[in-house]
């Protein structure tokens, strides 16, 4: 986490608050992210899971193109052949769908009172997915929705406010306003009849 003390102490943060919020974020980081060599090794299982699919796609066209096949074999091939083909949209739209949900709930991390309600009234379909992974349309539909049905957002105002730790801090201020002096209760009557 040197990086992060580094980003910090540029920014003009204290040593003793900087070693404060790297223990947070270091506590807080595994909860939202994946370590280096476990992604590595997913995608790297994910490459090879597609090369077999693509090599297998490959045996089936090379043994349907085999001189002297049965008509049963011709059926069972193209049968295998479609199967694999849906198995492949299966897991492309299965892909698509978990790339969507990471991203609304990425896009909605505390900013939501209920992220389940929010993320039904997002339209899927509008959604695509770009380059680099970025999920197009996505802000027009949350800033419509913000617009439209902003109670299920919270206030930004009020996130600063939870951000503000509770309690005794020095140079604080105090009471802005003292209590006005106890007036008598002879004061107290004659102001009342004043008016």
């Amino acid at each position: 986490m040197d990086w992060l003390k580094e980003l910090l102490k540029k920014a003009g943060f204290e040593e003793a608050k900087i070693d404060g919020i790297v223990a947070e974020v270091s506590k807080e980081l595994p909860k939202y992210t994946v370590p280096k060599d476990k992604y590595n090794e997913l995608s790297e299982a994910k490459k090879k899971a597609e090369k077999d699919v693509t090599d297998r796609d490959k045996q089936i066209e090379e043994l349907g193109k085999t001189a002297g096949l049965s008509e049963d074999l011709k059926k069972q091939i193209e049968t295998l052949t479609a199967a694999n083909k849906e198995a492949a949209e299966k897991h492309a739209a299965e892909l698509k769908e978990l790339t969507l949900t990471n991203a609304i709930s990425a896009a909605l991390n505390g900013k939501a009172h209920n992220e389940k309600v929010v993320t039904g009234l997002i339209n899927r379909e509008k959604l695509v997915i770009g380059d680099e992974g970025k999920i197009v349309g996505l802000e027009e539909q949350l800033t419509a929705l913000k617009s439209s049905d902003g109670y299920l957002f919270k206030d930004d105002t009020q996130q600063q406010q939870q951000q503000t730790p509770p309690g005794f801090r020095v140079g604080g201020g105090g009471n802005p306003n003292p209590p006005a002096a106890t007036a008598s209760l002879k004061d107290a009557i004659a102001a009342h009849f004043q008016k």
